[in-house]
């Protein structure tokens, strides 16, 4: 169990995947720069339930992902940071804003990977690739179908969790997922069901 600093998002950051922030809010540049202040520079992102990501008062998911900072610039008006996610945790108590908000905090155990679901991985980012390349027929998207991968397969995994065009909803079940199988079979199920929603 640890206290963390929260930044509540619109968005759900995978592990080992990054993500680009612009800060200009005054609680979360507090938060930052208290964060700054110690190594590592860590904070945690939660997905937004309900609510807006600008002025307090939302309603946020209780699994996140530990955000590590990585790049910062200071631009007039705001801070432009890239951090990269690192490990996931369940939301125990949220705390006194201070003035950003605040959690308690239980880190959640990382999958194994097991060669015998390699073949599943396979199907998996075939499925995603494809259907990434039939959603970008109606709209863009962020993720190219042919993206690069990373050779570790449990990096790989997450990564394909990130890049499946489903939405936050269907994210964050892919964030709970308690083992490597699960999240493959989370994986492919909720793709399968994006791909025939295009198809209509």
């Amino acid at each position: 169990m640890t206290t963390l600093p929260m930044f509540p998002l619109g968005s759900v950051l995978f592990p080992y995947m990054p993500l680009q922030l612009r800060v200009f809010e005054e609680r979360y540049l507090i938060m930052l720069a208290r964060v700054l202040d110690s190594a590592p520079a860590e904070f945690g992102i939660v997905l937004i339930e309900r609510g807006q990501e600008v002025g307090g008062g939302e309603r946020r998911f209780g699994v996140g992902t530990v955000a590590r900072v990585t790049q910062l610039e200071a631009p007039e008006g705001y801070l432009s940071l890239v951090v990269q996610g690192e490990r996931r945790f369940e939301v125990t108590e949220w705390m006194p804003e201070d003035p950003h908000p605040l959690a308690r905090v239980r880190e959640l155990p990382d999958l194994e990977w097991d060669d015998s679901l390699l073949q599943r991985r396979k199907q998996a980012e075939h499925l995603v690739r494809r259907t990434l390349s039939l959603a970008s027929e109606f709209v863009d998207q962020e993720w190219s179908p042919d993206v690069e991968l990373s050779h570790d397969p449990i990096a790989a995994a997450w990564q394909l969790a990130a890049i499946a065009p489903v939405g936050p909803l269907d994210q964050i079940v892919l964030l709970r997922s308690d083992t490597m199988a699960d999240l493959l079979e989370n994986i492919i199920e909720l793709t399968e069901a994006a791909a025939e929603s295009l198809a209509w």
